[in-house]
């Protein structure tokens, strides 16, 4: 394989640029650097400190020499490549490899870095390194090297850090260190923690500010920057709020009054007359906005602004950004309408706006966003538009609509549903659902997690995401329509349908709990919410109502759980005879969940009851707790009979919550038991099967891949806006696709190529008989009237005869000749790069008639044990495969077996891009694969590996 051509120095991938976030939670733009960065580099040079340019350079350097520059700036981004790291314009950090290999052959490379002294600390050194070492991978470079001053322990410290297994040599004055770039799990588990950790706190610097600003704050109570303000003061926001009603800054109106009231003081000050006359005293005094002193910009405000909720027209909004960057700003809430809602030209302005958000460092909510609230009492935020928002407790809730955001808030408050934290994202232009989970996967305020989606920006990342933060809180998704859960690709495919059926598989995958209305929404969270998770299946339901007792029985057996036992207690129960039922319930070892109906015979005070349930559910023993739900009187939510008063007198755990059916509190039991049953599982495990040689396969691929020509290579990277109508990148011939999987204990049914008849006796011969020979052409492979095989050939003359047979019928020039495997039940298993998950990997049964049913099951790679377990028994008709009308059970152990090898030949080797073995038969003593076809293309540029960076 040829070396690389030089690249030109303007001439770099264009998905080198990302936008990461530093430790701190502010955005960092990454970008590789260009001649005309030359001056930047000076200034960048000349504000360094001594000591930081003294453990860069190894000496005092006070000044670049022009040639150093020059040679800084230009590179041809293959042997040499630097990338930058810019805010606001100006550079804070600069990373550069270079090439050792004297023969032009990448292998090695030299890494540096130098970060500005004000931004050290940041994590900027960890990424530039991140991010330096996938430009060098993908240039073919394996390993990197270092030369760091013996007296710089924390540039050491930088590279192990990130992940790295370093080696170490000591030469005096200075350490020689060497690395392996490849991503191994530990380097893979690093990078996420570090994400998780960056994005957790730039969530946390818009939920928890120390200080907000309001720009667009009105002293007219119809306009929108009055309501938020109001709502900030009334919710006790804990610091300081300061209204910016200046020139522009006022929303959609113009405070005139107050303009002209600051202007004629403005001509009075100083005069004599002014002191005394109170008139021209109160023209004087500075504007104010609800009793509070407002400021023209956000930059005149004395003390720091952490959060600067937005309320002003789209148009002046790029000023607000300049101030916001002026005064640092750390997040911003933009209420404003007329972005990406409005049309493409809106769409073309949001687009500009979130540019420039990232490159002032700051995060963004919205536009077009409801707000954000935090109901921890040290922070007290209620920066929302809605009129009403729960009291505090213990759930989160992220939604994209403001206008069913209002809505939903309204809900969650009349069923005294407490809310930890709310975050309404509008448009959604940057921060996402994907930040709120990294953020509640932390967050000791929040016990469960509500999502109300209308799409997902990054399926993948979501799901890799939810599977960790499911394992210990429960996160509820309620969809919106066809295809809400993929990418806004699905949304306009026609196959909308089946992907948002596999992205309701994969999130199954990653332990979500899905629904379909925002009412089971909030039936699910109140459980969750108040009561402990069901430990089993078996659930007793007690009631006054044979016929509501048995509409709980249905829903609950379908829903998964078992009823062991309906007790009637008559319309005409006692208190005490009620509390015996459900005290009896709560004491049977054999019974794990409680479901009590209760419907007042008259209408009578019902107060009885819930004395009698409260009085039975109340055990002292924590580890004896069920979970009960009821529905009691058909009331929604936590009634005051069974609520069990916090020390805020808001409901706490323990309290017994209510609905307002049989089936839907029967359904809400349901799902808990289903998520309990998920969680209890014991962490999936990822195994890597020892017998694979990934050297000699990414090499094989590597050098299948130089044939790919660059306009086929741009063709096959998907693109989010395009629909993915047509197969992409390179399909393998057959022998290629066999031995590439042989690299990964993958057997192909021995099988020979073919060209005339000699060659097909002599194939049959030496592969021994009984033999098959089949057609090539797509046409006739797989046919259902199996016209393109001639099977179970006994002998040369029989093949000799198949083979004139086929060959004059399909005009293939080249036939297969193939062992005979033992017969067994036809399965398909096969691979495709999703633009929305990445690498899906499907299992069916084999034939038109499964795959016109579309009775296949998707799993998210990588797969774990269990994963492949759980995928192979997921299709309807898997029941097959265990043994039918007599029929011996099939080895489904040896599927699982090639799931988890395709599995990691396609994480190990991410250009394969599609795989599918169809037919795979499976006997009872084993699997074989019959055909297998690989396609292989460039890697994607939107995936969830490689340097980590913001969608």
């Amino acid at each position: 394989m040829e070396g690389p051509v030089p690249r030109g120095p303007w001439d770099y991938p264009r998905h080198w640029i990302a936008d990461v976030l530093a430790s701190d939670g502010g955005v960092v733009h990454l970008r590789p650097i260009v001649p005309d960065d030359a001056d930047r580099v000076v200034r960048f040079h000349a504000g360094l400190s001594e000591r930081t340019r003294y453990m860069r350079y190894f000496g005092p350097t006070p000044t670049l020499p022009p040639r150093e520059v020059v040679r800084m700036t230009t590179v041809d981004h293959q042997q040499r490549v630097a990338l930058v790291a810019v805010l606001g314009g100006e550079f804070i950090a600069i990373g550069i490899y270079e090439g050792l290999a004297a023969d032009g052959k990448p292998e090695s490379a030299e890494v540096a870095f130098v970060v500005a002294d004000a931004h050290q600390g940041r994590g900027l050194g960890p990424i530039l390194l991140e991010h330096l070492a996938g430009a060098a991978a993908e240039n073919g470079f394996t390993r990197f090297e270092a030369e760091v001053l013996s007296e710089n322990p924390n540039m050491v410290a930088v590279f192990r850090d990130a992940g790295y297994q370093i080696s170490r040599a000591f030469d005096g004055a200075t350490v020689h260190v060497e690395f392996t770039i490849d991503p191994t799990e530990a380097l893979l588990s690093v990078r996420n923690a570090r994400e998780r950790a960056s994005e957790a706190r730039s969530v946390a610097n818009l939920l928890r500010p120390m200080s907000v600003a309001v720009i667009g704050a009105s002293t007219d109570p119809k306009k929108v920057g009055n309501a938020l303000l109001a709502n900030i003061i009334a919710g006790g926001f804990a610091g300081p709020v300061f209204p910016v009603n200046g020139p522009g800054h006022h929303g959609d109106d113009t405070d005139e009054q107050a303009h002209a009231d600051g202007a004629a003081g403005h001509h009075v000050v100083g005069h004599p007359v002014a002191h005394g006359n109170p008139r021209l005293r109160d023209r004087q005094r500075p504007p104010s906005v609800r009793g509070i002193r407002a400021y023209e910009t956000v930059r005149d405000i004395p003390d720091p602004v952490d959060l600067a909720v937005v309320a002003v027209p789209a148009a002046v909004v790029d000023d607000v950004l300049d101030d916001c960057l002026v005064k640092g700003v750390r997040t911003l809430v933009i209420v404003s309408s007329g972005f990406g809602e409005a049309g493409e030209a809106g769409l073309a302005s949001e687009r500009r706006l979130l540019e420039q958000v990232r490159e002032h460092g700051m995060r963004l909510v919205g536009p077009n966003a409801l707000g954000v609230a935090n109901n921890d009492p040290q922070v007290a935020l209620n920066a929302t538009l809605a009129p009403r928002i729960p009291a505090a407790g213990r759930v989160g809730f992220f939604c994209q609509s403001g206008a069913l955001g209002i809505a939903i808030l309204d809900t969650a408050a009349r069923r005294q549903i407490g809310l930890s934290t709310f975050v309404s994202a509008g448009n959604r232009a940057d921060v996402s659902g994907n930040d709120l989970l990294q953020y509640w996967d932390t967050d000791t305020a929040t016990d469960v997690v509500l999502l109300y989606l209308e799409s997902f920006g990054n399926p993948r990342k979501f799901s890799r995401i939810a599977r960790r933060v499911s394992r210990t809180k429960p996160i509820v998704a309620v969809k919106s329509g066809k295809g809400a859960l993929t990418a806004v690709r699905a949304a306009r495919s026609a196959a909308a349908t089946l992907d948002d059926r596999i992205a309701q598989m994969v999130l199954e995958q990653a332990g979500v709990i899905q629904v379909d209305t925002i009412p089971e929404l909030f039936d699910c969270a109140t459980i969750f919410a108040y009561q402990p998770l069901p430990r089993g299946p078996r659930t007793r339901i007690i009631g006054n109502s044979s016929v509501l007792g048995s509409l709980a029985a249905d829903t609950a057996r379908n829903g998964g759980l078992d009823v062991i036992g309906t007790v009637d207690i008559g319309a005409g129960a006692s208190e005490e005879e009620f509390e015996s039922a459900v005290a009896a319930a709560m004491a049977d070892d054999q019974v794990d969940a409680i479901v009590v109906v209760f419907v007042p015979p008259v209408a009578v005070d019902a107060d009885w009851h819930a004395r009698a349930l409260m009085a039975a559910a109340n055990t002292p023993d924590a580890d004896a707790a069920k979970p009960i739900v009821t529905t009691f009187l058909a009331v929604e939510g936590i009634p005051p009979g069974l609520m069990r008063p916090g020390p805020n007198g808001l409901p706490e755990r323990g309290s017994i919550p209510s609905y307002g059916s049989p089936e839907r509190a029967a359904s809400a039991l349901a799902n808990a038991w289903q998520y309990a049953r998920w969680r209890a599982r014991p962490e999936p495990t990822v195994i890597r099967p020892a017998d694979v040689d990934p050297e000699a396969a990414r090499m094989f691929v590597r050098e299948e891949m130089a044939g790919l020509e660059a306009t086929d290579g741009e063709r096959t990277t998907p693109d989010e806006n395009t629909p993915d109508t047509e197969p992409t990148g390179r399909l393998l011939n057959e022998v290629a696709a066999a031995r590439l999987l042989t690299w990964y204990g993958i057997d192909v049914v021995a099988f020979r190529e073919v060209r005339t008849m000699h060659e097909a006796s002599a194939a049959a011969r030496e592969l021994g008989f009984p033999v098959a020979v089949k057609a090539t052409s797509p046409g006739w492979r797989g046919r259902l009237d199996r016209e393109g095989a001639r099977l179970d050939l006994p002998d040369p003359t029989a093949v000799v005869t198949a083979f004139a047979e086929l060959t004059e019928l399909t005009g293939d020039g080249v036939l297969h000749v193939q062992k005979m495997a033992p017969k067994g039940v036809g399965t398909v298993i096969t691979m495709r790069d999703d633009p929305s998950f990445g690498p899906l990997i499907s299992f069916g049964l084999s034939g038109s008639t499964f795959e016109l049913l579309g009775d296949r099951a998707y799993r998210a790679v990588p797969l774990s044990d269990r994963d492949a377990a759980d995928l192979v028994d997921a299709p309807r008709s898997a029941p097959l495969l265990d043994g039918f009308r007599g029929e011996r059970p099939a080895d489904k152990s040896a599927l699982v077996d090639i799931l988890q090898r395709i599995s990691t030949l396609v994480e190990d080797i991410p250009e394969i891009r599609e795989v599918t073995c169809d037919p795979i038969l499976v006997s009872p003593d084993g699997a074989a694969i019959l055909n297998a076809r690989i396609r292989i293309g460039p890697v994607p540029s939107r995936r969830d590996t490689g340097p980590r960076r913001l969608s």
